[in-house]
């Protein structure tokens, strides 16, 4: 598709004698494709074969696009595909945060840059990821329990619910709704539907947004502040008016020049811009500003909850064995039945949160009450505290576990009648309740891979 003549005279305003490098990058050449590997699920060898990404330890890049969909691996979250521009928000964190945190993703679907912030924040943290479109957050809530990480938290919740809380976050971050300019080369349908009109309402919405981020966040703290465009109106401009409206200042990330990133443009602000004639990756910029010191903002305390109309069921006992370290978390049942572990540094903030967000997912799921058995769930088997030795397991070949994540029955040979964790090439896959003649298939229908055109063998990007 055709950029349009508007689109092209903004460019060219912009960059200049860079102008049709940019323009043909955008037109004429192929994304690259590339994928950053979970460091709690995999070896620092994995991927280590491949051409690594610069600013991201856990990234790299694959020759060609690959049946992700097929690949166990994927969809256990022992990697993550995502564009190797927006990975730079790994090299931001580890640069800038040593001690534990609480982190907010204000606008975090699909996930990639959660999971980068799971994978790069220290030992402790909290993140809660937080999608308004509830489609969108129901992908966001797949990709961050598979990715299997604790300590989060995921929300469906508008920017201004979270405003209501006070100064809670650490470490807040806004890749905001924008025009989708860097997106251009991939996405059809950012062509069709840039215009100069959608430019304007997007800034203006960022600014609403950041309104509400900061609120949040606490003095001394951190906003990420990012977008997938290439305009000053939505990127240097909304900084420009952080730093000018709140006092904020931003900071210096000390990029190598040969990770031709480029600054700024007209602008004395440490802004970061992905351009993709001159990386490889797709179009991105990025600011961290830090909130001043001054002046302090009560955070949110713990409001009485609301007793449930039916009282929860006692937790099982073997549900505290199903964890490595079960004497770091708080156990317990909801109304419903559902069994949750959250790490007890954390759980009086949940009552914080659940009274006033919408809260899709937090911490670890063990399972659900049903009758007088506790059915494990997919979440735990997908989990970093998962303790394997807590279950009967089983290994299955890669045609079984397409199957099996299809949502097939499957037939166990010599697996005991109960509760089974299945394994793949060693790794958890997902649970199966034997019956002896077949297995009652445990995983997740809304997660189910629908297509039928899966390859003999499964893509081997880890190695």
């Amino acid at each position: 598709m055709a950029l349009s003549q508007d689109f092209i005279e903004q460019i060219q305003t912009l960059l200049g004698s860079e102008a049709e490098a940019l323009l043909q990058a955008i037109s004429g050449t192929d994304a690259s494709v590339s994928v950053r590997r979970n460091p709690l699920k995999t070896s620092t060898t994995a991927l280590i074969h491949l051409q690594q990404v610069p600013w991201c330890a856990e990234g790299a890049y694959l020759n060609s696009r690959l049946p992700f969909t097929f690949d166990t691996d994927f969809q256990t979250g022992r990697y993550y595909v995502q564009d190797a521009s927006s990975m730079f928000i790994s090299h931001a964190l580890r640069r800038l945060v040593d001690s534990p945190v609480r982190y907010l993703d204000l606008c975090a679907a699909p996930g990639g840059k959660t999971t980068s912030a799971l994978a790069a924040l220290p030992e402790g943290s909290l993140v809660v990821a937080n999608e308004i479109v509830p489609t969108r957050a129901q992908i966001l809530r797949e990709n961050i329990i598979k990715w299997g990480f604790p300590n989060a938290v995921v929300t469906n919740n508008r920017p201004a619910d979270f405003a209501r809380l006070g100064a809670l976050f650490d470490v807040v971050a806004a890749d905001v709704p924008c025009s989708g300019e860097g997106m251009m080369r991939k996405d059809p349908e950012a062509v069709a539907q840039w215009t100069p009109a959608l430019v304007n309402e997007c800034a203006r919405r960022d600014i609403e947004i950041i309104g509400d981020a900061w609120q949040c966040l606490r003095p001394g703290g951190l906003l990420i502040y990012s977008t997938c465009t290439y305009n000053r109106l939505e990127n240097e401009c909304i900084v420009e008016h952080i730093c000018n409206t709140y006092g904020a200042e931003s900071i210096d990330l000390g990029t190598p020049a040969d990770w031709r990133i480029a600054l700024g443009i007209n602008c004395n602000h440490h802004c970061y811009r992905f351009m993709q004639h001159r990386i490889e990756g797709e179009g991105l910029f990025m600011c961290i500003l830090r909130k001043p010191l001054e002046g302090t903002q009560p955070a949110a305390s713990a409001k009485r909850v609301k007793p449930a109309k039916k009282a929860a069921p006692a937790v099982p006992p073997q549900a505290k064995t199903w964890l490595l370290t079960p004497d770091e978390y708080a156990i317990s049942a909801d109304a419903m039945g559902t069994v949750t572990a959250i790490h007890h540094a954390f759980a009086p903030l949940m009552p914080v949160l659940a009274n006033s967000l919408r809260v899709l997912h937090q911490g670890i799921t063990l399972g659900a009450i049903k009758g007088k058995s506790l059915v494990p769930s997919h979440a735990l088997a997908l989990s970093t505290q998962l303790n394997a030795h807590a279950f009967a397991s089983a290994e299955v070949t890669y045609a079984q576990a397409i199957a099996y994540m299809r949502g097939e029955a499957i037939t166990l040979t010599d697996a005991p009648r109960g509760y089974v964790l299945l394994t793949h090439q060693g790794a958890p896959i997902g649970f199966v309740n034997n019956l002896g003649n077949r297995a009652n298939n445990l995983y997740p229908k809304e997660w189910r891979i629908r297509s039928t055109h899966a390859p003999e063998q499964k893509p081997d990007i880890l190695k």
